[in-house]
């Protein structure tokens, strides 16, 4: 197959500008991304090889090797992993960012400094790119195992690059940079000094799991006369050898495993290059989680909570679960089994020493031993988030800011430990705009004769606070937990009790907010009075809306509105029914009811004007427009809006 040349889309030739010329602060790294790519490779290597008699792959001596050339000015990066089919590199190597460049331009655009746009890249997995800050071209040379055929790739990083098909390359991919000129002043340090390469390998890659090699000039053997005079003529033989022999590899990374060796071994800065090595972020973890069993089932972890979420955490394309090794030999990327999906932003290692090499992931979901150590490494999170809550509060705030949405998941299906996840959730309340509550601190502010934690859920805090169904609640000094995630109209209807205390939303069923006191003779007849002065209104009108409305009833929970709707207890709520909708179900229609303040102006007028003459025609549409404006300051939409608008207009001009 011949040459064939391609151009980079306008968007991604821009990005690839902006990360050569402004991005990175550190070009060192451009080694670490070569060599993680390399050790994925290997690693997806092992796992086919275990998957797939036939691949006829060589998997004897699986490694990295680098290599310079001096007078060239190159470098070398090569393993014989995986490798590539040539519609492969163009899909995965010839398109950058490819489901999310317009996305990823813009966030780097917007991004405040060097350390902030390194950890986009990271979360958008473009770290190959990062070659063309030290390289004017970069050559890919690769073949997939079990093909014969290979492929190159060149580019000089401009306006495009090109591929080409090679004979029979050697299995696996090797990444050749033709190095820029030396330029400390701009940290472009000489990358193809074997010190520097050292510097880079140890400080960024000892922990892979895989020997990465480089090739060491050995000194100059003695010259042939004197090897001649001391050892003789088979001295001199062997002396022309040596001198013929290649350069002696090197390994320079330890490839100890991390998650074995204790704590006082390993550095913070170990653990997080492990940490970007495995999750692609650019940026340090929020926190490092260690758990290591032991007894009739070993296994060993080490777990990484991230500081900041992934662009593509609500995303089903999102990768998931933690990598699974056995014995030190990789198995599995995301093994999602081993993680629920409300931790799924949790990266990390797990180690077992028991499981079988040849596993596969429907075998995991129904594995014992899987199972008991993902109810370990839950529990093991969830306390590590408790401990940030009580005692790192910075870090506890910027994990809650991140992911508090996706923990709050857990409380719909992981039964077992709702109860600790309830206690690491934080909430929004009417009672500080700035600070969030834990459920146990708004149980213990609750007032004497308080029998139910109050709730409310919206879009917005604003749409809370306008509400009126907060009216009530703040007119007696009551504290209402604000919920404005989606996921808050779900979890709450699975959440019955804290602390033995209901959770009650204000704006379903009836509002009792009476303390004994509050209850006795005067305020009951009270009651009685008022539900006797407007039982024909309100019969009247639950006829007149009842294709609306189930009930129109009085309300205790208004004090300044004139009225207001309620989902009656046990219904579906409309922003859930929507909700439900969105995801592809079916959700039955429930009618809401319609609640009045019987101390609104409006409300005792409407009643003496329907005493008056039941049937004068206004009174029908200042019904309608009454239900309207209720619905208005809830949020909800109008069936009708121009009919509304309509009967609205119309009465403004007639008090004109």
């Amino acid at each position: 197959m011949p040459t064939e040349t391609f151009e980079f889309q306008v968007e991604a030739r821009q990005l690839l500008q902006m990360m050569i010329h402004s991005i990175y602060s550190n070009k060192d790294v451009f080694l670490r991304e070569l060599i993680s790519n390399a050790s994925d490779a290997l690693d997806k290597l092992r796992i086919e090889a275990l998957r797939d008699d036939s691949l006829n792959a060589d998997v004897d001596d699986l490694h990295i090797e680098i290599e310079t050339d001096q007078e060239a000015r190159t470098l070398t990066v090569r393993d014989n992993g995986i490798g590539m089919s040539r519609d492969e590199v163009v899909r995965l190597i010839g398109t950058i960012a490819k489901s999310g460049t317009a996305e990823l331009l813009a966030k780097l655009q917007e991004a405040k400094d060097a350390s902030s746009a390194e950890g986009l890249i990271g979360q958008f997995g473009v770290g190959f790119y990062a070659s063309f800050m030290v390289a004017d071209e970069v050559t890919l040379v690769t073949r997939a195992a079990g093909e014969t055929e290979g492929t190159r790739w060149t580019s000089t990083g401009e306006g495009g690059y090109t591929v080409e098909t090679v004979a029979d390359p050697p299995q696996g991919t090797a990444v050749t940079l033709r190095l820029k000129p030396e330029d400390t002043e701009d940290q472009l340090f000489d990358y193809v000094s074997p010190w520097k390469i050292r510097e880079i390998v140890k400080r960024y890659s000892d922990f892979i799991t895989w020997p990465i090699r480089m090739a060491v000039e050995r000194p100059a053997p003695a010259p042939a006369q004197e090897a001649e005079d001391a050892e003789g003529a088979e001295g001199a033989d062997d002396a022309a050898a040596a001198e013929q022999a290649p350069p002696e590899p090197e390994t320079l990374n330890s490839m100890k495993a991390l998650w074995a060796r204790s704590r006082d071994e390993v550095s913070d800065e170990e653990y997080h290059e492990l940490y970007k090595h495995i999750s692609h972020d650019w940026t340090d973890p929020l926190e490092t989680i260690q758990l290591r069993a032991e007894g009739t089932f070993e296994y060993q972890s080490l777990l990484f909570i991230p500081s900041h979420a992934p662009h593509d955490l609500f995303s089903q394309a999102n990768k998931r679960g933690v990598q699974l090794y056995v014995k030190r030999v990789f198995i599995m990327e995301d093994c999602e089994a081993l993680v629920p999906d409300y931790l799924r932003f949790v990266k990390g290692v797990v180690d077992a020493q028991d499981l079988s090499l040849n596993v596969s992931r429907e075998i995991l979901q129904q594995d014992r031993q899987i199972q008991l150590m993902r109810r370990r490494l839950v529990k093991k999170v969830l306390s590590t988030i408790k401990e940030m809550m009580t005692k790192r509060e910075e870090n506890y705030a910027t994990f809650w800011r991140e992911f508090g949405r996706v923990v709050k998941e857990g409380l719909l299906n992981d039964y077992d430990n709702r109860d600790a996840i309830l206690k690491v959730c934080s909430f929004a309340t009417t009672r500080d705009k700035e600070k969030l509550t834990t459920l146990q601190e708004y149980v213990e502010r609750m007032k004497d004769g308080q029998q139910h934690i109050y709730y409310m859920t919206g879009e917005s805090r604003t749409a809370v606070e306008n509400s009126p169904h907060l009216e009530a609640f703040q007119a007696r000094g009551l504290e209402v937990l604000i919920l404005t995630d989606p996921v808050d109209e779900v979890w709450v209807g699975s959440v019955p009790e804290f602390d033995g205390k209901q959770l009650r939303s204000i704006a379903q069923g009836e509002a009792e907010l009476e303390s004994e006191e509050e209850t006795g003779e005067e305020t009951k007849a009270e009651r009685e009075r008022q539900q006797a002065e407007f039982a024909e209104l309100l019969g009247w009108l639950t006829e007149r809306l009842k294709d609306e409305v189930k009930e129109v009833r009085l309300s205790s929970r208004l004090t300044v509105s004139p009225a207001c709707v309620v989902t009656d207890a046990g219904d579906v709520t409309p922003a859930l029914q929507n909700l439900y909708r969105a995801m592809g179900q079916e959700v039955p229609e429930s009618k809401r009811i319609l609640e009045l303040n019987p101390d609104h102006g409006l409300v005792t007028g409407l009643r003496a004007a329907h005493a008056s003459d039941a049937t004068a025609p206004a009174l029908g549409e200042t019904a309608e427009l009454l239900y309207g404006m209720a619905l208005l300051a809830e949020g909800s939409q109008l069936g009708d809006p121009a009919r509304f608008a309509k009967l609205l207009a119309e009465r403004l001009e007639r008090t004109l």
